[in-house]
């Protein structure tokens, strides 16, 4: 396939979106929503089904969190 990531807006609401994703942490001690995020990720990687988007996606997921680690 080799897709670009895409890196722009692509959400319908994005304020839905991230209360949707809080809300799925409420309630959830620091190991559990460790956890629900690694499902998440697992479930919508098999979804994406496309190594090279996912390749990308950690990659700069990777930066963004190293940049964050250096301010």
């Amino acid at each position: 396939m080799n897709t670009p990531l895409t890196l722009g807006s692509n959400l319908d609401n994005f304020d839905d979106f991230y209360d949707m994703l809080s809300d799925s942490h409420n309630g959830l001690d620091e190991g559990q929503s460790k956890m629900l995020n690694a499902q998440l990720i697992l479930l919508l990687s098999n979804h994406i089904g496309d190594l090279a988007v996912l390749r990308q996606a950690f990659a700069m997921a990777r930066i963004n969190v190293e940049r964050t680690l250096q301010r």
